[in-house]
């Protein structure tokens, strides 16, 4: 049995394909991020809205190794 990642979107159960590298400046330090995974259709979405926040986002096809 192989696990499924889903998408971090509200609602979406979709398979995730990419992953999102991203921290809060004002609370994390440098050396601290986090990851959100995203599908297709919400990756831009997700990114989109840490970076109107002003957040250092990466954005990388795949999952996380």
């Amino acid at each position: 049995m192989t696990a499924q990642f889903e998408c971090a979107r509200a609602d979406c159960r979709a398979a995730a394909t990419h992953h999102i590298v991203w921290r809060n400046p004002r609370i994390h330090s440098e050396d601290r991020r986090k990851i959100w995974l995203a599908c297709d259709e919400h990756v831009g979405f997700l990114s989109d809205y840490l970076r109107t926040r002003d957040f250092p986002v990466e954005v990388f096809e795949g999952l996380p190794e």
